[in-house]
Protein backbone atom coordinates (compact mmCIF):
# COMPACT_ATOMS: atom_id res chain seq x y z
CA UNK A 1 0.00 0.00 0.00
CA UNK A 2 1.33 3.36 -0.97
CA UNK A 3 2.23 5.83 1.61
CA UNK A 4 0.44 9.30 1.32
CA UNK A 5 3.43 11.95 2.44
CA UNK A 6 1.65 13.96 5.11
CA UNK A 7 2.03 17.79 4.13
CA UNK A 8 4.06 19.71 7.62
CA UNK A 9 2.47 23.06 8.12
CA UNK A 10 5.63 24.47 7.81
CA UNK A 11 5.22 24.35 4.44
CA UNK A 12 2.79 26.96 3.95
CA UNK A 13 5.08 29.76 4.80
CA UNK A 14 6.14 29.72 1.20
CA UNK A 15 2.76 30.37 0.29
CA UNK A 16 1.94 32.38 2.88
CA UNK A 17 4.86 35.17 2.18
CA UNK A 18 3.90 34.88 -1.51
CA UNK A 19 0.48 36.62 -0.93
CA UNK A 20 1.89 38.63 1.97
CA UNK A 21 4.51 39.86 -0.38
CA UNK A 22 1.57 41.03 -2.66
CA UNK A 23 -0.76 43.00 -0.38
CA UNK A 24 2.09 44.53 1.69
CA UNK A 25 5.18 45.45 -0.64
CA UNK A 26 2.97 47.94 -3.03
CA UNK A 27 2.47 49.74 0.62
CA UNK A 28 5.77 49.84 1.70
CA UNK A 29 9.48 52.16 0.89
CA UNK A 30 9.67 48.63 -1.08
CA UNK A 31 7.08 49.96 -3.30
CA UNK A 32 9.53 50.94 -5.85
CA UNK A 33 11.28 47.95 -6.07
CA UNK A 34 8.24 45.71 -6.25
CA UNK A 35 7.12 47.79 -9.33
CA UNK A 36 9.19 46.37 -11.75
CA UNK A 37 8.45 42.86 -12.84
CA UNK A 38 11.65 41.17 -13.02
CA UNK A 39 11.44 41.25 -8.48
CA UNK A 40 8.23 39.96 -8.88
CA UNK A 41 9.90 37.14 -10.67
CA UNK A 42 12.70 37.02 -8.57
CA UNK A 43 10.01 36.86 -5.35
CA UNK A 44 8.58 33.75 -6.76
CA UNK A 45 11.52 32.07 -7.93
CA UNK A 46 13.03 32.45 -4.61
CA UNK A 47 9.63 31.13 -3.18
CA UNK A 48 8.56 28.67 -5.38
CA UNK A 49 11.68 26.62 -6.61
CA UNK A 50 12.50 25.02 -2.98
CA UNK A 51 8.93 24.27 -2.51
CA UNK A 52 8.65 22.39 -6.10
CA UNK A 53 12.67 20.53 -4.49
CA UNK A 54 10.50 19.65 -1.66
CA UNK A 55 7.48 18.27 -3.60
CA UNK A 56 10.09 16.64 -5.85
CA UNK A 57 11.91 14.53 -3.48
CA UNK A 58 8.45 13.64 -1.62
CA UNK A 59 7.09 12.15 -4.36
CA UNK A 60 4.61 14.98 -5.21
CA UNK A 61 6.13 15.84 -8.33
CA UNK A 62 2.72 14.80 -9.94
CA UNK A 63 0.99 17.29 -8.44
CA UNK A 64 3.33 19.82 -8.97
CA UNK A 65 3.36 19.28 -13.05
CA UNK A 66 -0.14 19.24 -13.07
CA UNK A 67 -0.47 22.73 -10.85
CA UNK A 68 2.09 24.05 -13.48
CA UNK A 69 1.52 22.86 -16.38
CA UNK A 70 -2.55 21.88 -16.45
CA UNK A 71 -3.64 24.78 -14.39
CA UNK A 72 -0.82 28.00 -14.12
CA UNK A 73 -0.03 27.84 -18.47
CA UNK A 74 -4.22 27.70 -18.80
CA UNK A 75 -5.10 30.21 -16.73
CA UNK A 76 -2.61 32.64 -17.81
CA UNK A 77 -2.86 32.24 -21.59
CA UNK A 78 -6.65 32.62 -21.40
CA UNK A 79 -5.78 35.97 -19.13
CA UNK A 80 -3.73 36.93 -22.04
CA UNK A 81 -5.69 35.93 -24.68
CA UNK A 82 -8.38 38.25 -23.63
CA UNK A 83 -5.79 41.21 -22.54
CA UNK A 84 -4.28 41.29 -26.08
CA UNK A 85 -7.65 41.42 -28.07
CA UNK A 86 -9.22 43.57 -26.23
CA UNK A 87 -6.01 45.73 -26.00
CA UNK A 88 -6.73 46.10 -29.72
CA UNK A 89 -10.26 47.34 -29.70
CA UNK A 90 -10.42 51.02 -29.54
CA UNK A 91 -13.30 53.03 -28.06
CA UNK A 92 -12.99 56.87 -28.50
CA UNK A 93 -15.32 59.38 -27.17
CA UNK A 94 -16.54 61.84 -24.98
CA UNK A 95 -19.99 61.97 -23.76
CA UNK A 96 -22.27 63.84 -21.79
CA UNK A 97 -21.30 62.94 -18.29
CA UNK A 98 -24.84 62.49 -16.71
CA UNK A 99 -25.90 59.80 -14.03
CA UNK A 100 -27.87 57.99 -16.13
CA UNK A 101 -24.50 58.11 -19.18
CA UNK A 102 -22.25 57.23 -16.69
CA UNK A 103 -24.51 54.58 -15.37
CA UNK A 104 -24.86 53.13 -18.64
CA UNK A 105 -21.64 52.70 -19.21
CA UNK A 106 -21.01 50.49 -16.11
CA UNK A 107 -23.71 48.65 -17.17
CA UNK A 108 -22.17 47.81 -20.31
CA UNK A 109 -19.40 46.95 -18.66
CA UNK A 110 -21.20 44.95 -15.79
CA UNK A 111 -22.82 42.84 -18.57
CA UNK A 112 -19.76 42.51 -20.95
CA UNK A 113 -17.42 41.64 -18.30
CA UNK A 114 -18.63 37.81 -18.06
CA UNK A 115 -17.91 37.20 -21.40
CA UNK A 116 -14.56 39.48 -22.18
CA UNK A 117 -13.07 39.03 -18.48
CA UNK A 118 -13.32 41.34 -16.12
CA UNK A 119 -9.51 42.49 -17.05
CA UNK A 120 -11.12 42.94 -20.76
CA UNK A 121 -13.93 44.78 -19.96
CA UNK A 122 -12.40 47.22 -17.65
CA UNK A 123 -9.54 48.01 -20.35
CA UNK A 124 -11.94 48.48 -22.92
CA UNK A 125 -14.04 50.99 -21.55
CA UNK A 126 -12.30 52.74 -18.58
CA UNK A 127 -10.84 55.15 -20.97
CA UNK A 128 -14.03 56.31 -22.18
CA UNK A 129 -15.47 56.63 -19.68
CA UNK A 130 -12.59 58.75 -18.10
CA UNK A 131 -12.71 60.99 -21.08
CA UNK A 132 -16.70 61.20 -20.63
CA UNK A 133 -16.01 62.58 -16.75
CA UNK A 134 -12.82 64.65 -17.47
CA UNK A 135 -14.73 68.05 -17.41
CA UNK A 136 -16.81 66.80 -14.00
CA UNK A 137 -14.99 68.03 -10.56
CA UNK A 138 -16.35 65.13 -8.52
CA UNK A 139 -14.93 61.92 -10.79
CA UNK A 140 -13.47 59.48 -7.74
CA UNK A 141 -16.80 57.66 -6.92
CA UNK A 142 -17.47 57.24 -10.91
CA UNK A 143 -14.11 54.86 -10.71
CA UNK A 144 -14.50 53.63 -7.48
CA UNK A 145 -18.05 51.83 -8.86
CA UNK A 146 -16.02 51.00 -11.75
CA UNK A 147 -13.63 48.92 -10.03
CA UNK A 148 -16.75 46.99 -8.17
CA UNK A 149 -19.45 46.52 -10.81
CA UNK A 150 -16.99 46.01 -14.33
CA UNK A 151 -13.64 44.78 -13.12
CA UNK A 152 -15.04 42.53 -10.13
CA UNK A 153 -19.16 41.62 -9.82
CA UNK A 154 -19.91 41.21 -13.51
CA UNK A 155 -17.68 38.65 -14.03
CA UNK A 156 -19.76 36.28 -12.56
CA UNK A 157 -21.69 34.22 -15.33
CA UNK A 158 -18.59 32.42 -17.28
CA UNK A 159 -15.78 30.80 -17.07
CA UNK A 160 -14.10 33.81 -19.05
CA UNK A 161 -15.69 36.42 -16.37
CA UNK A 162 -13.20 36.02 -13.52
CA UNK A 163 -9.21 34.09 -13.34
CA UNK A 164 -11.13 31.51 -10.11
CA UNK A 165 -14.49 30.57 -12.26
CA UNK A 166 -11.81 29.65 -15.31
CA UNK A 167 -9.76 27.31 -12.76
CA UNK A 168 -13.50 26.05 -11.06
CA UNK A 169 -13.67 25.05 -14.92
CA UNK A 170 -10.83 23.68 -15.08
CA UNK A 171 -12.14 21.33 -11.86
CA UNK A 172 -14.84 20.17 -14.04
CA UNK A 173 -17.62 22.53 -13.92
CA UNK A 174 -19.36 22.79 -17.56
CA UNK A 175 -19.25 26.26 -18.98
CA UNK A 176 -22.67 26.78 -18.67
CA UNK A 177 -22.71 25.99 -15.19
CA UNK A 178 -21.85 29.26 -14.15
CA UNK A 179 -25.48 30.86 -15.58
CA UNK A 180 -27.16 29.25 -12.61
CA UNK A 181 -25.06 32.02 -10.88
CA UNK A 182 -27.52 34.79 -13.13
CA UNK A 183 -30.22 35.86 -9.76
CA UNK A 184 -26.91 36.43 -7.76
CA UNK A 185 -25.41 38.73 -10.31
CA UNK A 186 -27.97 39.86 -11.68
CA UNK A 187 -29.50 41.33 -7.55
CA UNK A 188 -25.70 42.45 -7.13
CA UNK A 189 -25.37 44.68 -9.78
CA UNK A 190 -28.59 46.09 -10.08
CA UNK A 191 -28.55 47.27 -6.31
CA UNK A 192 -24.94 48.75 -7.10
CA UNK A 193 -25.88 50.47 -10.14
CA UNK A 194 -28.79 52.10 -8.45
CA UNK A 195 -26.44 52.99 -5.18
CA UNK A 196 -24.19 54.54 -8.06
CA UNK A 197 -26.95 56.67 -9.97
CA UNK A 198 -28.51 58.22 -6.61
CA UNK A 199 -25.01 59.12 -5.42
CA UNK A 200 -23.69 60.41 -9.22
CA UNK A 201 -26.96 62.37 -9.15
CA UNK A 202 -26.47 64.03 -6.30
CA UNK A 203 -23.05 64.88 -7.19
CA UNK A 204 -23.67 65.83 -10.18
CA UNK A 205 -26.56 68.52 -8.43
CA UNK A 206 -22.87 69.54 -6.78
CA UNK A 207 -21.03 70.13 -9.76
CA UNK A 208 -20.45 74.18 -10.67
CA UNK A 209 -21.98 75.37 -13.67
CA UNK A 210 -19.07 75.78 -15.43
CA UNK A 211 -17.54 72.27 -15.49
CA UNK A 212 -21.32 71.49 -16.73
CA UNK A 213 -21.08 74.18 -19.04
CA UNK A 214 -17.93 72.88 -20.48
CA UNK A 215 -19.07 68.97 -20.58
CA UNK A 216 -21.72 70.05 -22.75
CA UNK A 217 -20.46 71.55 -25.45
CA UNK A 218 -16.77 69.59 -25.00
CA UNK A 219 -18.20 66.04 -26.67
CA UNK A 220 -17.39 63.85 -29.61
CA UNK A 221 -18.87 61.10 -30.71
CA UNK A 222 -17.71 57.46 -30.22
CA UNK A 223 -15.93 55.98 -32.65
CA UNK A 224 -14.09 52.18 -33.01
CA UNK A 225 -10.99 51.08 -34.58
CA UNK A 226 -9.18 47.53 -34.21
CA UNK A 227 -12.91 45.98 -34.55
CA UNK A 228 -11.15 42.63 -36.13
CA UNK A 229 -10.17 41.77 -32.65
CA UNK A 230 -14.18 41.57 -32.01
CA UNK A 231 -13.48 38.12 -34.21
CA UNK A 232 -10.46 37.28 -32.56
CA UNK A 233 -12.39 37.93 -29.12
CA UNK A 234 -15.13 35.23 -30.36
CA UNK A 235 -12.56 33.09 -31.00
CA UNK A 236 -10.73 32.72 -27.32
CA UNK A 237 -14.67 32.41 -26.16
CA UNK A 238 -15.15 29.53 -28.87
CA UNK A 239 -11.96 27.98 -27.85
CA UNK A 240 -12.72 28.19 -24.12
CA UNK A 241 -16.20 26.30 -24.66
CA UNK A 242 -15.65 23.92 -27.22
CA UNK A 243 -12.11 22.91 -27.03
CA UNK A 244 -12.00 20.46 -23.92
CA UNK A 245 -12.39 16.96 -23.13
CA UNK A 246 -16.38 17.19 -23.41
CA UNK A 247 -15.72 17.93 -27.22
CA UNK A 248 -11.96 16.44 -27.71
CA UNK A 249 -12.58 13.41 -25.18
CA UNK A 250 -8.44 12.93 -26.54
CA UNK A 251 -7.73 16.00 -24.49
CA UNK A 252 -8.99 14.02 -20.59
CA UNK A 253 -7.33 11.17 -21.96
CA UNK A 254 -4.97 10.17 -18.88
CA UNK A 255 -1.56 8.82 -21.32
CA UNK A 256 -2.75 11.93 -23.48
CA UNK A 257 0.85 13.83 -24.61
CA UNK A 258 0.82 17.03 -23.02
CA UNK A 259 0.83 18.90 -26.41
CA UNK A 260 -2.84 16.91 -27.33
CA UNK A 261 -3.66 17.76 -23.63
CA UNK A 262 -3.26 21.79 -24.26
CA UNK A 263 -4.64 22.04 -27.13
CA UNK A 264 -7.04 24.76 -26.29
CA UNK A 265 -3.75 26.91 -25.02
CA UNK A 266 -2.24 26.38 -28.52
CA UNK A 267 -5.46 27.73 -29.91
CA UNK A 268 -4.75 30.41 -27.71
CA UNK A 269 -1.06 31.48 -28.45
CA UNK A 270 -2.55 31.41 -32.05
CA UNK A 271 -5.25 33.86 -31.22
CA UNK A 272 -2.84 36.32 -29.15
CA UNK A 273 -0.54 35.96 -32.97
CA UNK A 274 -3.14 36.89 -35.20
CA UNK A 275 -4.31 39.44 -33.12
CA UNK A 276 -1.01 41.07 -32.85
CA UNK A 277 -0.63 40.83 -36.61
CA UNK A 278 -3.78 42.02 -37.67
CA UNK A 279 -3.81 44.76 -35.59
CA UNK A 280 -2.83 48.38 -36.45
CA UNK A 281 -0.28 50.03 -34.59
CA UNK A 282 -1.61 52.92 -34.12
CA UNK A 283 -4.43 51.25 -32.51
CA UNK A 284 -2.64 49.83 -29.83
CA UNK A 285 -0.62 52.96 -29.24
CA UNK A 286 -3.90 55.13 -28.92
CA UNK A 287 -4.95 52.26 -26.46
CA UNK A 288 -2.17 53.11 -24.63
CA UNK A 289 -1.41 49.15 -25.03
CA UNK A 290 1.55 47.87 -22.86
CA UNK A 291 2.66 43.92 -21.89
CA UNK A 292 3.58 45.07 -18.25
CA UNK A 293 0.27 44.25 -17.03
CA UNK A 294 -0.23 40.85 -18.09
CA UNK A 295 3.81 40.29 -17.54
CA UNK A 296 3.51 41.39 -13.98
CA UNK A 297 0.26 38.76 -13.35
CA UNK A 298 2.49 35.99 -15.23
CA UNK A 299 5.09 36.59 -12.57
CA UNK A 300 3.31 36.73 -9.21
CA UNK A 301 0.93 33.59 -10.22
CA UNK A 302 4.13 31.56 -10.85
CA UNK A 303 4.86 31.79 -7.81
CA UNK A 304 1.32 31.45 -6.11
CA UNK A 305 0.83 28.13 -8.23
CA UNK A 306 4.09 26.41 -7.08
CA UNK A 307 3.48 27.45 -3.31
CA UNK A 308 -0.07 26.79 -3.50
CA UNK A 309 0.45 23.26 -4.28
CA UNK A 310 1.40 22.03 -0.71
CA UNK A 311 -1.45 24.26 0.74
CA UNK A 312 -3.85 22.88 -1.60
CA UNK A 313 -2.97 19.45 -0.30
CA UNK A 314 -2.77 20.44 2.97
CA UNK A 315 -6.48 21.39 3.03
CA UNK A 316 -6.88 17.95 1.62
CA UNK A 317 -5.38 16.25 4.56
CA UNK A 318 -6.37 18.75 7.21
CA UNK A 319 -9.84 20.11 6.28
CA UNK A 320 -11.32 24.09 7.65
CA UNK A 321 -13.57 24.00 10.00
CA UNK A 322 -15.89 25.27 7.10
CA UNK A 323 -19.32 23.27 6.26
CA UNK A 324 -22.18 25.73 5.51
CA UNK A 325 -22.45 27.16 2.41
CA UNK A 326 -22.95 31.12 3.90
CA UNK A 327 -19.16 30.26 5.20
CA UNK A 328 -18.07 29.29 2.33
CA UNK A 329 -19.22 32.93 0.90
CA UNK A 330 -17.32 34.99 3.50
CA UNK A 331 -14.27 32.72 4.46
CA UNK A 332 -13.66 32.81 0.43
CA UNK A 333 -14.71 36.45 0.26
CA UNK A 334 -12.72 37.64 2.66
CA UNK A 335 -9.31 35.90 1.77
CA UNK A 336 -10.17 36.75 -1.91
CA UNK A 337 -10.47 40.45 -0.92
CA UNK A 338 -6.82 40.93 0.88
CA UNK A 339 -4.72 37.63 -0.86
CA UNK A 340 -5.90 36.70 -4.56
CA UNK A 341 -9.14 35.37 -5.31
CA UNK A 342 -8.20 32.51 -7.67
CA UNK A 343 -6.17 30.73 -5.54
CA UNK A 344 -8.26 31.33 -2.65
CA UNK A 345 -10.99 29.79 -4.64
CA UNK A 346 -8.99 26.64 -4.59
CA UNK A 347 -8.12 26.54 -1.53
CA UNK A 348 -11.86 26.32 -0.36
CA UNK A 349 -12.75 23.98 -3.61
CA UNK A 350 -10.12 21.56 -2.02
CA UNK A 351 -11.32 21.96 1.66
CA UNK A 352 -15.12 20.98 0.11
CA UNK A 353 -14.14 17.98 -1.36
CA UNK A 354 -13.62 16.90 2.10
CA UNK A 355 -16.75 17.33 3.40
CA UNK A 356 -19.44 14.53 3.32
CA UNK A 357 -22.02 14.48 0.49
CA UNK A 358 -26.05 13.52 1.57
CA UNK A 359 -27.28 11.07 -1.31
CA UNK A 360 -29.55 13.04 -3.53
CA UNK A 361 -27.26 15.99 -3.67
CA UNK A 362 -25.76 17.38 -6.92
CA UNK A 363 -21.97 17.50 -7.42
CA UNK A 364 -20.40 19.90 -9.95
CA UNK A 365 -17.00 19.87 -10.22
CA UNK A 366 -16.74 17.20 -7.54
CA UNK A 367 -18.33 19.39 -4.74
CA UNK A 368 -22.04 20.25 -3.39
CA UNK A 369 -23.24 22.88 -6.15
CA UNK A 370 -24.44 25.05 -3.55
CA UNK A 371 -21.29 25.28 -2.03
CA UNK A 372 -19.57 25.92 -5.37
CA UNK A 373 -22.11 28.77 -5.88
CA UNK A 374 -21.14 30.04 -2.75
CA UNK A 375 -17.13 30.22 -3.71
CA UNK A 376 -17.73 31.84 -6.79
CA UNK A 377 -19.78 34.71 -5.14
CA UNK A 378 -17.26 35.04 -2.59
CA UNK A 379 -14.46 35.16 -5.14
CA UNK A 380 -15.71 36.86 -7.59
CA UNK A 381 -17.55 39.54 -5.68
CA UNK A 382 -15.69 40.57 -2.28
CA UNK A 383 -12.74 41.10 -4.78
CA UNK A 384 -13.77 44.48 -4.29
CA UNK A 385 -13.73 45.64 -1.14
CA UNK A 386 -9.60 45.90 -1.63
CA UNK A 387 -7.70 47.27 -4.65
CA UNK A 388 -5.05 43.72 -4.13
CA UNK A 389 -8.73 41.98 -4.29
CA UNK A 390 -8.14 41.02 -8.20
CA UNK A 391 -5.99 42.46 -11.08
CA UNK A 392 -7.95 44.39 -12.60
CA UNK A 393 -8.60 46.93 -9.59
CA UNK A 394 -4.93 47.90 -9.67
CA UNK A 395 -4.74 48.32 -12.98
CA UNK A 396 -8.16 50.66 -13.33
CA UNK A 397 -6.50 52.96 -10.03
CA UNK A 398 -3.18 53.17 -11.67
CA UNK A 399 -5.08 54.56 -15.33
CA UNK A 400 -7.16 56.89 -13.25
CA UNK A 401 -4.18 58.33 -11.83
CA UNK A 402 -2.31 59.10 -14.73
CA UNK A 403 -5.75 60.54 -16.00
CA UNK A 404 -5.17 63.48 -12.97
CA UNK A 405 -8.20 61.70 -10.98
CA UNK A 406 -6.86 61.67 -7.37
CA UNK A 407 -7.67 58.13 -6.14
CA UNK A 408 -8.13 56.94 -1.99
CA UNK A 409 -5.78 55.26 -0.73
CA UNK A 410 -5.51 51.43 0.15
CA UNK A 411 -7.25 51.93 3.43
CA UNK A 412 -8.83 54.89 2.11
CA UNK A 413 -10.64 52.68 -0.46
CA UNK A 414 -12.13 50.40 2.27
CA UNK A 415 -13.29 52.93 4.58
CA UNK A 416 -14.83 55.59 2.50
CA UNK A 417 -16.44 53.13 -0.12
CA UNK A 418 -15.85 49.16 -0.18
CA UNK A 419 -16.69 48.36 3.48
CA UNK A 420 -20.05 51.19 3.78
CA UNK A 421 -21.15 50.34 0.16
CA UNK A 422 -20.07 47.09 -1.35
CA UNK A 423 -20.41 44.83 1.78
CA UNK A 424 -23.75 45.70 3.04
CA UNK A 425 -24.72 44.84 -0.42
CA UNK A 426 -23.00 41.59 -0.30
CA UNK A 427 -24.45 40.82 2.96
CA UNK A 428 -28.00 40.96 1.47
CA UNK A 429 -27.53 38.74 -1.41
CA UNK A 430 -25.71 36.28 0.77
CA UNK A 431 -28.98 36.48 2.93
CA UNK A 432 -31.49 36.13 0.27
CA UNK A 433 -29.43 33.00 -1.89
CA UNK A 434 -27.48 31.35 1.25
Amino acid sequence: METVTQIPGWMLIPFVVQLLCIAILPLTKAEEWWEHNLHKLYVSLILGIPVGIWLCMNGMSHDLEHQMIYDYVPFILLLMALFVTTGGIRIKGDLKAKPVTNTCILAIGWVLASFMGTTGAAMLLIRLLIQTISERKHKAHTILFFIAIVANCGGLLTPLGDPPLFLLFQKGADFTWFLNLTPEWFVTGVLLLATYFCMDTYYYKKEPQENLAKDNSETSSISFGGLINVFWLLCVICSTMFINPKYIPAIGEHDAPFYIKLLREWAFIAIIVLSMVTTKKQTRVENNFSWTPILEVACVFCGIFATMTPALLFLQQNPLPVTEPWQFVYCTGVLSAFLDNAPTAMVFHATATTLPVAEGTTLVAGISEILLKAISMGAVFFGALTYIGNGPNFMVKSIAEQSGIKMPSFFGYMGKFSLIICLPIYIIVQLIFF
